[in-house]
């Protein structure tokens, strides 16, 4: 019942989870800012992959649309307030030290907080789907793994330019940019909903993916996964 959103998640951008690899030493100065947000983002990054994870957990066609639904509720509010924070993280490092710098982080940070604000319009929208009919309950997942796939796939230039060229080098290069490995279930109150959604990403929206990537994938490009 929930595949097509966990597809959706997973397909999300995310702040820097698809920079990898190796790159040169680059500049001090771009180094050390890239450590400063990595350091911030990591916690951030780790909470997304647990609220995909989670949702993948909830793609089996015989899950419960109440226990869809509270797992999906969870895991967008969870991802809504890891855009949030790393809206902050960006913009509490201040611009990166190369041309432009200013705009681009400007304008990451309010790629990240749309999507923040995104998601917990999603959640809204969750939870005010009808549980009693599966069939209707099913039809509104697919709308909202339909609203998931435009904030996946748009509005992340800002974020793709910010982990391009000699600062997305120098962020490739921090672990704390790397894209996590889900291990734990999102921060939600215990119920057969959340005990299934332990860390994978989405399998209770098959009725129906989030990710400041770095690409959003970041998780951004925030465009993170604005989202996974």
């Amino acid at each position: 019942m929930n595949k097509k959103l966990a597809a959706a998640l997973s397909g999300g951008a995310v702040l820097v989870l698809t920079l990898s690899g190796c790159s040169d030493d680059g500049d001090d100065k771009v180094n050390d800012w890239a450590k400063k947000v990595c350091d911030q983002v990591q916690p951030q990054l780790q909470k997304i992959a647990n609220a995909n994870a989670a949702i993948q957990q909830q793609t089996a066609d015989n899950s419960k649309p109440a226990d869809v639904q509270k797992t999906d509720s969870a895991a967008f509010q969870q991802i809504s307030q890891a855009y949030k924070a790393l809206g902050t993280a960006v913009d509490s490092a201040g611009p990166p030290p190369v041309d432009d710098g200013e705009t681009t982080q400007q304008e990451a940070v309010k790629e990240l907080n749309a999507s923040s604000v995104a998601y917990a319009g999603l959640k809204t929208k969750v939870d005010a789907l009808d549980t009693e009919d599966q069939a209707k309950f099913a039809d509104g997942l697919k709308g909202i793994a339909d609203e998931l796939n435009k904030i996946s796939t748009n509005g992340d230039q800002a974020l793709k330019k910010l982990q391009s060229g000699e600062v997305g080098s120098a962020m490739a290069k921090q672990k704390g940019c790397q894209k996590p490995t889900a291990s734990a279930p999102p921060a939600a109150a215990p119920s057969a909903s959340a005990a299934k959604a332990s860390p994978s990403a989405s399998k209770s929206a098959s009725a129906a993916k989030a990710s400041p990537s770095a690409s959003k994938s970041a998780s951004p490009s925030a465009s993170a996964s604005k989202k996974s």
